[in-house]
């Protein structure tokens, strides 16, 4: 790689990871407004929160990366034609393919981060996620109540005590169970602890009342007792195998899954599709940068619009992206709808590379290129003017 394809790279690499790192941020923080939950609610720390929430970002990173090797390609090309860079490469007689190879070095280095991070970081971090959700979930007595709070543990089950103490014994306890639509129970007991055995997950309460509203009988049923054991165990989930979704399998077990995996076995057509789209992810990148590169690659004076050309490189990436998203939704029912991706990134590349090595410049009609230009004209001057 001479000067030229080496100031190229570094040009479109950083401005692929100043896009990837910013796009990320922001639907990161946007993701995570849904579990803040975890902090308001559940008694979290916000190192938990960030935590748990990160385990999103290979999973984002896996999405954003083409499109941020996108909008950086598209960006440093529309930069070197405004500086007339491409013009004077071109009359200096250099080929496009030569400039073409910059880029597509920069697509391999993050089509190779995007195998890795789908093969592996991706559904690691969603079982991380997974594991890390259960756990805060699976006591609720710790994670969920806090004292001087009534809080709903589940739905009919809402539970307050007055005191935790620090070897873990609850004190002035508060719980009223409503999911028994035949019958209403409320207990008050002076202290209690957690017991877990092997019969399950317990709440044994000391020194207490139990209250029982039955329906259609006005007057409740208490029962005073020294000792009283709550069942916790439908309420608790971390006595509960973790069961890891298709998203959550890594690439070698999607290639070779095992023939006794349950999960397999119920959804073998699941595990086909997703390792199509595994084994398709690190492929785009490069798609992406070929059909960029045939729209907004070739040289053109300051006087001929690029507007088209951008509409046109994006219009034909997302097109390709949503074929690829059709192939895998549908190909879990209907198998043959998975050679729909292939097709796609076929066309794309012959299309695309056709393209580069004829040197052709692709534009719009005459008429739709100047119905445009007057579009955006009216629209700049209208803004101008407010």
């Amino acid at each position: 790689m001479g000067s030229i394809g080496r100031y190229i790279f570094r040009t479109t690499f950083a401005a692929f990871l100043v896009i990837l790192v910013s796009l990320t941020a922001v639907i990161w923080v946007t993701q995570s407004l849904h579990d803040i939950d975890l902090v308001t609610s559940q008694g979290q720390s916000i190192l938990v929160f960030v935590f748990i929430t990160g385990m999103i970002i290979p999973l984002l990173v896996l999405v954003i990366a083409p499109i941020a090797l996108l909008i950086a390609i598209a960006h440093v090309l529309n930069k070197m034609s405004t500086d007339s860079e491409i013009i004077v490469m071109n009359a200096a007689g250099m080929s496009p393919w030569i400039l073409f190879r910059a880029f597509l070095s920069v697509a391999v280095v993050v089509s190779i981060g995007v195998l890795v991070i789908s093969a592996y970081f991706a559904p690691k971090g969603l079982r991380m996620l997974t594991d890390m959700l259960t756990e805060v979930s699976a006591d609720v007595v710790t994670n969920l109540v806090q004292p001087g709070r009534f809080v709903s543990i589940e739905s009919g089950v809402v539970m307050r005590i007055r005191e935790r103490r620090s070897n873990g014994q609850l004190v002035g306890i508060f719980l009223d169970d409503q999911r028994d639509p035949a019958q209403r129970v409320t207990i008050i007991a002076d202290t209690g602890e957690l017991l877990d055995n092997a019969n399950g997950t317990f709440l044994v309460l000391q020194q207490g009342m139990v209250q029982r509203f039955k329906a259609k009988q006005p007057d409740p049923t208490m029962v005073v007792f020294d000792r009283y054991a709550f069942d916790l165990s439908t309420l608790v989930h971390g006595q509960q195998a973790v069961k890891y979704s298709v998203r959550q399998r890594y690439l070698w077990q999607l290639l070779f899954p095992d023939p006794k995996d349950p999960s397999y076995l119920e959804q073998p057509n699941e595990f086909r599709a997703e390792m199509h789209d595994r084994l398709m992810a690190p492929i785009y990148p490069i798609a992406f940068a070929v059909i960029a590169f045939a729209y907004l690659g070739a040289p053109r004076t300051n006087r001929q619009s690029r507007t088209v050309s951008m509409l046109g490189a994006v219009g034909g990436v997302a097109l390709l992206r949503l074929a690829g998203f059709v192939s895998t939704v549908f190909g879990a029912t209907m198998p043959w709808m998975l050679s729909l991706q292939y097709i796609g990134l076929a066309l794309a590349f012959g299309g695309g590379l056709f393209v580069i090595h004829r040197g052709l410049i692709i534009e719009p009609p005459a008429f739709l290129d100047k119905w445009l230009a007057a579009l955006v004209e009216r629209v700049t001057r209208r803004v101008a003017t407010q």
